[in-house]
């Protein structure tokens, strides 16, 4: 299967705004001007690569703070599946619902998978005048590694 288009190095990244697992509105513009954010989206709350991959990142979160980096991890889950699924697993982070419209943030990034009804395991790291500056994605059931984020990292 072919990896999704994602937006092209040097766009502007598509604006959103989602609610966190704690209900709270984030939106990607009010990141512009003081960190740069690593959009990382995923299929499905409690499922086995997630779960792996999101730890990985939860376990490595030195790594993007001390670079001025924003993790946002956005799935087609509900805020009180998130929440449930953030406390389980103490992610420090926000985890955002792509909710309603169903899966539209993932469609606009074109990690949307319509044939799933989720988003593939795709990144894009947007720096802090709202370009993006690095994307990368992998074939379902696969894991995205973690030098694909430092690499991004030093993207910026």
């Amino acid at each position: 299967m072919p990896h999704p288009a994602l937006p092209v190095v040097g766009s502007v990244a598509p604006n959103f705004s989602l609610r966190d697992q704690f209900g709270q509105t984030v939106t990607l513009s009010g990141f512009r001007g003081g960190s740069a954010v690593a959009v990382v989206f995923f299929p499905l709350a409690f499922t086995g690569t997630c779960t792996g991959e999101l730890c990985e990142l939860r376990d490595n979160l030195a790594m993007f703070r001390s670079a001025g980096v924003q993790l946002l991890g956005i799935s087609v889950d509900s805020t009180a599946t998130l929440r449930e699924f953030a406390e389980r697993e103490s992610y420090d982070f926000p985890l955002l619902a792509d909710f309603w419209p169903h899966g539209g943030v993932a469609q606009r990034y074109g990690a949307f998978l319509d044939d799933k009804g989720y988003a593939t395991r795709a990144t894009v790291l947007v720096d802090t005048d709202g370009v993006v500056r690095a994307s990368f994605a992998v074939a379902p059931g696969e894991a995205r590694p973690l030098a694909a984020y430092r690499e991004a990292i030093a993207a910026l």
